[in-house]
């Protein structure tokens, strides 16, 4: 997998593999005034009280994208392209963008989420390297469609799902804020747009369809983002952060990873999904981090076959391969089959463990697996696990545990 980034080091083009999209916050009314010439977020009391310059906000709503007929690229182009937006990240020490020598530079996309100047991108987008040890970048720009190009300050980053908010000062800017959809109804083969900056080609547009649901894409903390969305709309790097959209204009997820042989778009593309986006958006702006729940197993999804095999009455369910200890899983007497077995050619596969069936009270399934349950919790967060071992079948309650900076290695 590789992720959408391009960077620039020391004058040398390298393309790094992620994408980030935006959340939409709530807005702002038309003709908002703000004050002049201070940074990103400065109080009106910043700005020059001499010149007494008013500069104002103009918030385009978009409304009435939808064609019944299908994908209108046109007209989603000529409506939210306003809307996304190429972001330069300044890393190491101040190097150009254009990566001259002295340090490195990044470019990806992002889009706006409201009037007062929030913006959605991928983490990998403002920060270099993997957690624990990522480092933000030391000045992001945020360049718009119309020429414009303003100083953002990092509101946070989520390297749990590849997400990052970012604040532009919106005085004297037109904003086109961006509608968030939801990705729980979504169908494969539905016609989709991504827009970003491919190899800094600004504004650029690829249309295509949702390839597949339900995916698993590896996050900057080896922790799994589940129910990544599939597309075959091209995506390349520089496209990291900007929003793969429906036929109706609504953002579904932020386009962040690729798989290529070549470092090219190969048709096989994948956005965090717009629900995932949305969680982590809503507390990065509360909070500037977003917290997730650890139960501290590793397992492996149920199929009739399997169950079969391992004498359980039901097909779904998630396997109990390993238990981390010291985890909460481990304190709540969760265990993984010692007995190992082969079967339909792989090997290892515990038996007489535990198999967890549900989550309070919601049984597991293909879509809602076990680690998209636990990550849509937080620490603290007592949650009741539906469990069964042999022919015994209990409710097992365990408090979620802080998820470390990174995945535990897999043996």
């Amino acid at each position: 997998m590789r992720s959408l980034l391009e960077r620039n080091r020391r004058g040398t083009a390298t393309a790094a593999v992620l994408a980030v999209l935006v959340l939409g916050l709530p807005g702002c009314s038309d003709d908002e005034e703000k004050g002049g010439d201070a940074g990103p977020g400065a109080p009106a009391a910043a700005q020059n009280d001499t010149k007494k310059e008013v500069r104002t906000t103009r918030v385009e709503v978009v409304e009435g994208l939808g064609a019944k007929r299908g994908l209108n690229a046109s007209a989603l182009y000529d409506r939210l392209s306003p809307g996304v937006v190429t972001i330069l990240s300044v890393f190491d020490g101040g190097a150009s963008l254009l990566g001259e020598e002295g340090g490195e530079g990044g470019q990806g996309s992002g889009f706006v989420l409201d009037g007062e100047g929030y913006i959605a991108t991928n983490a990998h987008v403002v920060t270099t390297g993997d957690a624990p040890d990522a480092e933000r970048a030391e000045e992001v720009y945020v360049e718009f469609s119309d020429g414009n190009r303003v100083p953002a300050e990092i509101i946070g980053d989520d390297p749990n799902s590849d997400i990052a908010l970012i604040k532009v000062n919106p005085a004297g800017l037109d904003l086109t804020p961006l509608e968030l959809g939801r990705s729980d109804d979504l169908r494969v083969g539905e016609p989709v747009a991504a827009i970003g900056s491919p190899f800094g080609e600004r504004q650029s547009l690829s249309i295509g369809v949702i390839s597949a649901l339900d995916r698993n894409i590896e996050s900057l903390t080896a922790f799994a983002i589940g129910n990544a969305i599939q597309t075959d709309a091209a995506i390349n790097p520089g496209n990291s952060g900007g929003p793969l959209l429906s036929a109706q204009g609504q953002v579904l997820g932020i386009n962040s990873q690729i798989k290529s042989t070549g470092g090219g778009g190969e048709g096989v593309g994948f956005a965090v999904p717009v629900d995932t986006v949305r969680r982590s958006l809503r507390e990065l702006r509360e909070d500037g981090s977003v917290d997730y729940g650890y139960l501290g197993v590793t397992s492996q999804s149920l199929y009739p076959q399997l169950a079969e095999r391992l004498g359980l009455s039901g097909p779904a369910g998630a396997l109990v391969v390993e238990v981390v200890p010291g985890s909460p899983a481990d304190d709540a007497g969760i265990e993984a089959g010692r007995r190992k077995i082969e079967f339909q050619g792989q090997v290892d596969i515990p038996a007489g463990g535990d198999v967890i069936l549900g989550v309070d009270g919601r049984k597991l399934s293909l879509r809602d697996d076990l680690a998209d349950l636990i990550s849509a919790r937080s620490t603290g967060d007592e949650v009741k696990l539906d469990v069964v071992r042999g022919d015994e079948r209990r409710t097992v309650k365990v408090e979620l545990g802080e998820r470390p900076e990174r995945a535990p290695a897999q043996p």
